[in-house]
């Protein structure tokens, strides 16, 4: 009799509960699955990112720098007269053609006295002008695509054959977002940089700010061989080998934000945010700032990756 209460309270004991020590385990187990997920996010974006640089960005320097050892020339040059700028073929000097160059030309074959540069080389429009960062340049006549393979360079695959521009990426929110790669000359001065760049456009900032870092080392938008497009040009004294300046967006800003009323009629002066980035640090007026919530489009920049041929 004893020994059958002997066991009834031992049993007793056993259906208590869980003890401080076994509830302090699952929740530092649930504390560390939480913290994986977070983590493997940052993965998953990190990962995204090093494709979008490896696989594309990169893959387009190296055909842009195939194209110069195959043709002797950079990208739409001129073959018989060079002048060293993309699509040079287009551009014209002393209101004659660059390439023929007929007679004197009565100046000197400079980038002043040239005409009709800085036209961008791209397999056709995509973004309309000025949709992802001000500043886009006119298209030119010559397809990227077309010099590519004329020239016998093997590109990289983006999205597809017929797409090799485009890459396609998931923003920090989980949409899908369009890489397009063109390329273009622009004249001393220019404050993404003089001279050819390959120009990215639709690059959201945390993108922008990862490939900056891993082109040139530091994620500065107006210094360095990888700069935002639209950057006014600081001319004042002071200005002389300033310090540097941020990626102008973040990603609490949005695409083409608007407020619509019940109907879903637009409501004026209700524009949540910028439908493009307005690069005005170091100006009076700061940056034009927006607002989104965690599941919209984030803002896209465009940037200039500055060549070496």
């Amino acid at each position: 009799m004893k020994q059958m209460q002997s066991f009834r309270k031992l049993g007793r004991k056993v259906q208590q509960g869980f003890t401080l020590v076994e509830l302090a385990i699952v929740l530092a187990v649930i504390g560390l699955i939480i913290g994986a997920v977070a983590i493997a996010k940052d993965v998953q974006r990190n990962a995204e990112y090093q494709k979008a640089i490896n696989k594309y960005a990169f893959q387009w320097k190296m055909a842009y720098d195939q194209y110069y050892q195959r043709t002797g020339v950079v990208l739409g040059d001129c073959q018989q007269a060079p002048i060293f700028a993309v699509n040079g073929t287009e551009t014209t000097i002393n209101n004659g053609s660059a390439c023929t160059r007929a007679g004197s030309m009565a100046v000197a074959g400079i980038p002043g006295n040239f005409g009709n540069g800085g036209l961008k080389i791209c397999s056709g429009q995509g973004y309309t002008a000025n949709t992802v960062g001000s500043g886009d340049k006119g298209l030119a006549k010559q397809n990227l695509r077309e010099l590519m393979t004329r020239a016998g360079v093997r590109m990289p695959p983006g999205r597809g054959e017929g797409h090799e521009d485009r890459f396609l990426y998931v923003d920090s929110n989980g949409n899908g977002a369009e890489l397009q790669v063109c390329f273009q000359w622009n004249p001393p001065g220019t404050a993404s940089g003089a001279g050819n760049v390959m120009v990215i456009r639709g690059l959201t900032p945390d993108l922008a700010r990862y490939m900056d870092q891993v082109i040139d080392g530091k994620p500065d938008s107006r210094e360095g061989r990888f700069r935002i497009q639209g950057r006014p040009v600081h001319d004042n004294t002071a200005d002389a080998n300033a310090p540097g300046t941020q990626w102008e967006a973040n990603n609490t800003q949005g695409v083409k934000l608007v407020t619509t009323d019940p109907s879903g009629s637009v409501m004026a002066g209700n524009v949540d945010a910028p439908s493009a980035v307005v690069n005005t640090s170091g100006n009076a007026g700061g940056t034009v700032t927006g607002r989104t919530l965690d599941e919209d489009q984030v803002i896209l920049l465009t940037a200039h990756w500055i060549m070496e041929q």
